[in-house]
C-alpha cells in the first residue's frame, strides 16, 4: 500500500513548525520597530505617500499602519490591531504595536528552546488577568464635572500628538464637543456618540486658533434662492423633511396620451396644485426655514421665498439628523403628516455666512443641542488633516473618561507597576509556565524603555533608576517626563491616560501575541502569476502521486 501522499497544487504554498513562528515574529517585530519612533510626546514624525500619490504626515499609529501596504499576513494582523484599538478606544494605537511586539519578541527564545506555544500563552493569559488586577488597584477616581481635571487629562493624551504645541486649543474643543452630544442612559451612565452627533468641518484659511465647537450645526450649503430668501433668521422656526418638494414621478414610466389640447393645461394645472398644496400644508406652521434632503422645484421655492421661508435642498442624511437633535425637530416623511410638535425651535440664531469662497449654513446659539459642529480653520490641508485626527484622539480620550471616570498613571508608570508586580508574583506560580510568565512581565517595560529612547536620555540608567524606585510595586506614580526624559512623579506633572484605554492595550497586545504564537502552518492560496506573453488557455494539468516528490512544498 502507498504512504499516503500530500499533494499540494502549484498555488499553495506552504510553511510549518518554528519557522513559521520565527518568520510571524519577525513580520510583527518589524511593524513595531516602524511606529516605535512615533511613541511619546518627543517623538517623530512620518511622512507618508499615500495611494492617491497625496502626503500623509502624522505621529498617529493608526494612521501611519493604514497607510502600510504589507504581504505578510502577521504583519497584517498587527496593522489589525491598532485600528481595533483607536475604533474601541481612540487612544493607544502605538503602544499596543509596541507591546504586543515585544510580547512576541520574549517569546521568540522559548520557541527556540521548544517550549510549547500553548504553555506560552497560558502564562501571558494568567499576565493579563494579574496586570489588569493592577490596574483596578492603582486606578483613582474622578470627578468628569472637574473641568481642569479633564482638561489636564486630556491634555496629557494629545501631549503625545503634533497639535500639543497649541496648548489647550485642541483639549479644550474635545471636552466642549463631547460634553455637548453627552447622553445619560440612566445608571449615572453617559453615553457619548462621537461619530453620529460630532462634526469636523475643515476650512483652510484663518489662524488655528479661530477654531470652535458651535452650539449648533454648520453645513456647507447656501439658500435655495439666495436673492429672494433671507439669509439671518432670529429664533427660526425650522421643519426638517425627507422627501422632495417637488412633483412626484410615476414609479414605472407612463405614457399619456391627450388628444384635446385642453387637457395638457389641466395636466399642467394638477403638477402645480400638487406642489402648492405640499407648500400650503408646511406653509401652515408657520416655519422660517424649511430644510429637505431630497429636491425642490422652482415652483415650490417660489412659493416658500413669496411666504418669506427660507429653504436649504438636498441635504445629507446625517446633517440633517445632527440638526434635528440640535434644534429638536423631528424629520418628517410627509408633509400632511406634519404636527406643531416636529417644529425645531431650540435654534437661536440661521445664519448664511461666506468662509473663503463657499457658503456655510450655521443654525447655531442653539438651547440645549445634542449635536455639535466643530469648525477647524488652519493654514494647510495637511495641517487640518493632522488636527482632525489629534481631535479624534482627544474626543475619544473624553469619551472613555465620561464612560469610565478612571485615571491611571502616563509616562510609563503604569507599566513599570504592573512589570514590578508581575515579576514579583512569578516566584509563586508553578511549573514550566513561571519562566514564559516572567518573560511577559519583562516586556512590559517596552513602554517606558521606547519613551526613554525617544527623549534621547541614556536609556539603562534611566531604565535602572526607574526599576529600583518601582521594585516591590510601590511609588506607582513615578514614570518618565516625556518632554525631558527626567524621571518625576506624574501626579505633579499631570500626566495620565484613561483607564479602559490602558486596560484595551494589554488585552489587545497580549491576546493577538497569542493568537501570532498559536499560528504553526501558513498556507497560502494565492495563484502564481503567468509570465508576460505566455498563452492565456493552458491546459489543467492533473497531478499524480509520481509528481508528488518533485512537488516543492517549501518555497524557494
Amino acid at each position: 500500500m502507498h504512504a499516503p501522499v500530500l499533494v499540494l497544487k502549484d498555488s499553495l504554498k506552504r510553511e510549518s513548525g518554528t519557522k513559521v513562528h520565527h518568520a510571524n515574529i519577525q513580520a510583527s517585530k518589524a511593524v513595531a520597530d516602524i511606529i516605535r519612533t512615533t511613541l511619546g510626546p518627543r517623538s517623530m514624525l512620518k511622512m507618508l505617500l499615500d495611494a492617491s500619490g497625496g502626503i500623509v504626515v502624522t505621529n498617529d499609529g493608526n494612521a501611519i499602519l493604514r497607510e502600510l501596504d504589507v504581504a505578510h499576513p502577521a504583519a497584517k494582523s498587527m496593522i489589525e490591531l491598532s485600528r481595533t484599538q483607536d475604533e474601541e478606544v481612540g487612544d493607544g494605537t502605538t503602544s499596543v504595536i509596541v507591546l504586543a511586539g515585544e510580547m512576541l519578541h520574549v517569546a521568540e527564545a522559548f520557541i527556540d528552546k521548544n517550549y510549547h506555544p500553548t504553555v506560552i500563552c497560558r502564562a501571558y493569559n494568567k499576565a493579563l488577568e494579574d496586570a489588569i488586577a493592577v490596574l483596578d488597584k492603582i486606578a483613582m477616581p474622578i470627578d468628569v464635572k472637574d473641568r481642569s481635571t479633564m482638561l489636564g487629562l486630556v491634555k496629557s493624551c494629545i501631549g503625545t500628538k503634533f497639535t500639543s504645541q497649541f496648548g489647550d486649543l485642541i483639549a479644550d474643543l474635545a471636552i466642549d464637543a463631547t460634553t455637548t452630544v453627552g447622553v445619560d442612559i440612566g445608571q449615572g451612565l453617559r453615553e457619548v456618540d462621537i461619530k453620529k452627533y460630532i462634526k469636523v468641518e475643515k476650512v483652510p484659511g484663518g489662524q488655528l486658533e479661530d477654531s470652535k465647537v458651535l452650539k449648533g450645526v454648520m453645513i456647507n450649503k447656501d439658500v435655495v434662492a439666495p436673492g429672494k430668501m433671507k439669509r439671518k433668521i432670529v429664533n427660526p422656526r425650522i421643519i426638517l423633511l425627507d422627501c422632495p418638494l417637488e412633483y412626484k414621478k410615476g414609479e414605472n414610466q407612463t405614457n399619456a396620451e391627450l388628444v384635446r389640447e385642453e387637457d395638457w393645461e389641466v395636466l399642467l394645472k394638477m403638477e402645480e396644485e400638487y406642489i402648492e398644496n405640499l407648500c400650503m400644508q408646511i406653509l401652515k406652521f408657520k416655519p422660517n426655514l424649511v430644510i429637505t434632503e431630497k429636491g425642490l422645484s422652482d415652483l415650490a421655492c417660489h412659493y416658500l421665498s413669496k411666504a418669506g421661508v427660507s429653504a436649504i435642498r438636498r441635504l445629507r442624511k446625517t446633517d440633517n439628523n445632527r440638526i434635528a437633535k440640535a434644534c429638536g425637530a423631528v424629520i418628517v416623511n410627509r408633509p400632511d403628516e406634519l404636527q406643531e410638535s416636529d417644529v425645531g425651535t431650540g435654534a437661536g440664531l440661521f445664519e448664511v455666512k461666506k468662509i473663503g469662497d463657499e457658503f456655510f449654513a450655521f443654525i447655531v446659539d442653539c438651547k440645549d443641542p445634542k449635536a455639535c459642529t466643530v469648525l477647524l480653520r488652519g493654514a494647510s490641508k495637511d495641517l487640518l488633516n493632522e488636527v482632525e485626527r489629534n481631535l479624534q484622539d482627544a474626543m475619544s480620550v473624553a469619551r472613555n473618561i465620561i464612560k469610565n471616570p478612571k485615571l491611571v498613571p502616563g509616562g510609563g508608570a503604569t507599566e513599570l507597576t504592573v512589570s514590578a508586580t508581575l515579576k514579583q508574583k512569578s516566584s509563586s506560580v508553578e511549573g514550566i509556565e513561571k519562566w514564559p510568565y516572567e518573560a511577559a512581565a519583562i516586556a512590559f517595560e517596552a513602554i517606558p524603555r521606547t519613551l526613554a529612547q525617544n527623549c534621547g536620555v541614556n536609556v539603562i540608567r534611566t531604565m535602572t533608576a526607574l526599576q529600583g524606585k518601582h521594585a516591590n510595586g510601590e511609588n506607582a506614580w513615578t514614570g518618565i517626563d516625556g518632554n525631558t526624559g527626567a524621571i518625576a512623579d506624574m501626579k505633579e506633572r499631570k500626566i495620565w491616560d484613561a483607564y479602559n484605554v490602558k486596560a484595551q492595550t494589554f488585552k489587545t497586545a497580549i491576546e493577538a501575541a497569542c493568537m501570532l504564537l498559536r499560528i504553526d502552518d501558513i498556507v497560502s492560496g494565492i495563484k502564481k502569476k503567468q509570465a508576460p506573453g505566455a498563452s492565456q488557455a493552458q491546459k489543467p494539468k492533473i497531478e499524480t502521486e509520481g509528481d508528488a516528490d518533485g512537488e516543492q512544498i517549501l518555497p524557494d
